[in-house]
Parts: C-alpha cells; structure tokens; sequence
C-alpha cells in the first residue's frame, strides 16, 4: 500500500505495525499536509465480528474525547485496496517515541521520573474514567504510551495511544464478553471480560513496574496472584507500598480511582493505612438508603438489650454493688446492736440508702455505654456536608455538622478500631469518633465506612493525626 492515495486525501507513507487483521501506516494528509496515522481493519481469512465491534467503539471512543495526550479523531471511512476491504480510522500523528522502544535504546527512568509519569497518565486516565458513560482503556502497557524527548527537569510530554480496546461501562451492559488486553498487565477480573476504572490502574501498575525492575510483569514471580517485584527494584519503601496498592490482584483492596492513586502518591506518609475492604461486607448490619443527593448511613444499635452487652453492664453493676452491700450491712447490724429497737428501722433505711447509692453509682459510671444498647447512628452525607446524629428511642442527639471542603483530617487504623474525622470550622476544631466497640461493628466494616467517607470527602485515610488546634491547617 506505500505511497497509494486513499479516499483522494491520505497519502501512505510507511508501515508502522501490523497484527492479524489491523495495518497501522503513517500517512500524510494532502489537504492539511499535516502527518496522521491510519489504521485499517482488512477483511481478512481470520477476520472476526468482536475485531469490527471493537473498531467502531475505538473510532466511537476518540470522536467524543478531546485531551491533549490522546490522539484526536480526524475521520473513517470504508476502503476496497489491493490488500483487500475493510474500514480505516484516521487519527492525529504523535511525534514520540513509545516507553517500550525508549528500553529498548537503553533509557533509564529515575523515582522521579517515574512519579512525573504516573501522575501525568493518571492524570490522562482520570479523565477517561470521569466521562459519561467511562471509558476504560484496557491495554496499558509500554508500547501504548508514547513519550517525547527530556526538558529540563521534566522527562517529556506523555500521551496514551491505542484505544483498540476500549470499553465503556454502557456497552459492557448487555453484550456478549471480549477478553482483550496483554498478558502481564491485565487485572485478574480482565480475564472473565470484566473491566472497572481500577483495571486500568493496576495495568498502569504493571507498566511501572517494568520500567523500574526492566523486566516484563510477566516473567515475574507471582505469590498469590500478587507480582513480586520488590527484590528486582532499587527505589524507596513508599514507591514500592503505591506499586503494591496499584496491582492487588483483589478489587477490594486496590486503589479505586485515578485521583485517589494522584492523592496516595502525593503524600505517601499519610498513606500507612490501607483499607482492606472497599465494598460494603456481606451481612454488615449497616443501613444505607439514597435520597437523591443524599446519602444516609445507618448503624443499628450494637444487638438486642437481652444478650451480650447488656448482660456484661449487668454484671458490672451487681460486682460493683456487691461490696456496697456489704459495708451497708454492717453499718446497719452495728447500728443495731448499739441501739437495738430504738433506731432498727433507722438501721435499715441507713443500709439500704448505701446499697443504692452504689448501685446509681454503678449505672452512672457505666451510663453511656448503657444507653448505647439503644442507640441508632446516623450519617447524612450531601455535596456540602455531613451530619452525625445519635437516635434514642426517647430522643435525638445531633453533633455540629462538618461542612464537606472543612474536613482536615480522616483517621482510622485498626489498631484501635475507630473512625476520626476532624475539621477546622470558624476557627474551631470540630471531631466525629465512630468507635468499632460501641457502635458493634466488626474490622471489615469499619474499613468499609472509613472508605466510603474518604471517597465522598476526597481527604486521604490517615493512620496518624494531629491533636493540636494550632498544628490543623
């Protein structure tokens, strides 16, 4: 096909590659004389209809997007050459090389280099996975990210090409499964043709990983379907535990989102905890109900006021009463004998005074967590804020609201298993605690709830926190 004219318009130039059933040749457009990439679909011996499903959706793809580290859509056409029909999709030109052909001339990355390109591509896949419905990429690898030359302190201009496996969230809906992408760098849930914003991430992962190992993710060993990798790289602990995060093999364990990966990479101090659980456990006792924009989070009191606590509050109270028992019963005998009948019923009123005495004060100190056993607790969560209320059966308790871009801190570990949410509102501190031990919640869903108000609030999950006013910015 070199040096034919098609559709009167694209001069073909040379071949750039060539895979079974799809040509990709550099032309030049006669009209604009700007350079393009062509890439063509021949109706070939082993064509296949997912070949032409997938065609039209990338050609679908890169006529709504417009980001300037993606190629740009210029046309599509049908085609009858000597190598036989089909359909072409043309495309700007990238003057870059590819990651993969950069190895392969001997260029080495540095941490910093490899920060500068994760946040750039994830930067590019935040906006993919940010349209209506999201596209997913669904092969990210060395040889689809195409890099220019250093400048300065910046390792060059990053873009994502080759969107020949795309998928929307739509067009999954209904229709049959393509497994597609590059062995190394899929997901797991890529292999059963299941594909979410996170697959992208962990191919993104991968790609990383080779470039700071230089070996493919697929000759590495694997440990539970995890890459280990940390012995083949000389880089910080804190670049290793982001990479890590990246390609957990289990959804529920990897970073959910582009901006959440931009966040963790940022400030990876803050990043010591990483929760385990990003979906809601199943037979968690927490109530979530939708309203529009909001959202209502409900825990049901621990468990019924006949088992557990309420036995163990029980029972504090009679060992605590017990020795007031005793001390009113001698005081009373005593009584007795100094002054027999003449004060008896004044004996008992003194012991009986005492015994219950003590037994308030037994509820008193056990008193809020007595009334725990009853108590209902809310989150609301809106665009602007979120509310905690506790709820009696007698009454409501609400807690100040935290306004939703006031939030400072997130807190959780599970070392002591409870949620803290502090904010800085006109010019004081403001603190939610959510407590695993009195609100009757077990670990997977206090990880779960620490995640979901970390997404809604976009404040990273913090293992340590600031106590200090003045230290809260």
């Amino acid at each position: 096909m070199k040096n034919q004219v098609l559709k009167g318009r694209y001069f073909i130039q040379e071949q750039l590659t060539k895979n079974a059933g799809r040509h990709t040749w550099l032309a030049q457009d006669l009209q604009s004389q700007d350079l393009v990439v062509i890439k063509l679909l021949i109706f070939e011996s082993d064509f296949q209809w997912d070949d032409l499903k997938l065609f039209e959706r990338e050609a679908q793809t890169l006529q709504r997007l417009s980001h300037p580290a993606i190629p740009h859509y210029l046309d599509y056409f049908d085609l009858d050459t000597s190598i036989g029909k089909g359909f072409a999709l043309v495309q700007s030109y990238i003057p870059a090389k590819s990651l993969e052909q950069w190895l392969k001339n001997g260029r080495t990355f540095s941490e910093e280099d490899v920060k500068q390109l994760a946040q750039a591509l994830l930067g590019i896949l935040r906006y993919l996975h940010e349209q209506q419905p999201p596209v997913i990429h669904r092969d990210i690898k060395p040889s689809n990210i195409l890099l220019t030359n250093r400048s300065g302190n910046s390792i060059g201009q990053v873009y994502l090409v080759d969107f020949g496996s795309v998928q929307t969230l739509a067009a999954k809906q209904g229709s049959t499964i393509t497994v597609v992408g590059t062995y190394g760098y899929m997901p797991p849930e890529q292999f059963g043709g299941r594909t979410v914003p996170a697959s992208d991430l962990y191919s993104l992962g991968a790609t990383l990983i080779y470039l700071v190992s230089g070996r493919n993710p697929s000759e590495l060993p694997q440990e539970n379907l995890r890459l280990q990798f940390e012995l083949s790289v000389n880089i910080s602990s804190d670049l290793i535990d982001w990479l890590k995060w990246m390609t957990q093999p289990s959804l529920n364990r990897r970073l959910a989102s582009a901006g959440e990966a931009m966040k963790a990479l940022d400030q990876p101090r803050q990043q010591t905890y990483i929760p385990a659980v990003r979906r809601q456990p199943f037979g968690s006792r927490i109530q979530v109900k939708k309203d529009g924009e909001n959202v209502d989070i409900l825990i049901p009191p621990p468990r019924s006021i006949f088992r557990g606590k309420f036995w163990t509050y029980f029972l504090l109270i009679l060992l605590f009463s017990f020795p007031c028992f005793i001390v009113a019963f001698f005081i009373a005998f005593g009584l007795f004998y100094l002054a027999k009948d003449n004060i008896l019923l004044s004996s008992f009123v003194v012991f009986f005074s005492i015994f219950f005495t003590g037994v308030l004060i037994a509820i008193y100190m056990s008193f809020e967590n007595f009334l725990n056993l009853f108590r209902t607790t809310r989150l609301t969560l809106n665009n602007q804020q979120i509310t905690l209320t506790y709820e009696y059966p007698w009454l409501k308790s609400y807690k100040p609201p935290i306004r939703k871009n006031n939030i400072r801190q997130l807190h959780y570990t599970n070392r002591y298993q409870a949620i803290t949410i502090i904010a800085k509102q006109q010019n004081h501190v403001l603190t939610y605690v959510l407590s695993a031990n009195i609100e009757g919640l077990v670990e997977p869903e206090m990880e779960w709830l620490a995640h979901e108000i970390s997404e809604w609030s976009g404040v990273p999950i913090t293992d340590e926190y600031v106590r200090h006013q003045s230290q809260i910015r």
